[in-house]
């Protein structure tokens, strides 16, 4: 598993920048930089979904992150095998506007 810190606060899975997903998935097949990267998991705060998640649900710092960002070092078949990585994005409203910001390209 991958330590994850995140950035995105209007992510419904956020809590103290930490994620409430047991998993995440990175994506940007294509990508060449981190900008190029999103987080696939993100899910707008007040878009209704619920997700499953309560707001007390337990925050992960270790998570399995899948990634489809082929060009990525860290990148093994599919998953992450960073041991620590940070999705960032602020305040985005979509998942574009996030990115792996641990994403190097191979």
């Amino acid at each position: 598993m991958t330590q994850l810190d995140c950035t995105v606060v209007n992510c419904t899975y956020n809590k103290d920048k930490s994620c409430r997903r047991h998993d995440i998935m990175v994506n940007g097949r294509d990508a060449r930089t981190s900008s190029e990267t999103c987080c696939g998991s993100f899910a707008p705060k007040g878009d209704g979904c619920g997700c499953g998640i309560d707001s007390t649900a337990a925050v992960h710092k270790d998570t399995h992150v899948g990634c489809e960002a082929a060009e990525c070092i860290y990148n093994d078949s599919r998953k992450c095998s960073a041991k620590h990585i940070g999705i960032a994005g602020g305040h985005a409203d979509r998942a574009q506007e996030t990115e792996c910001g641990s994403f190097v390209c191979q």
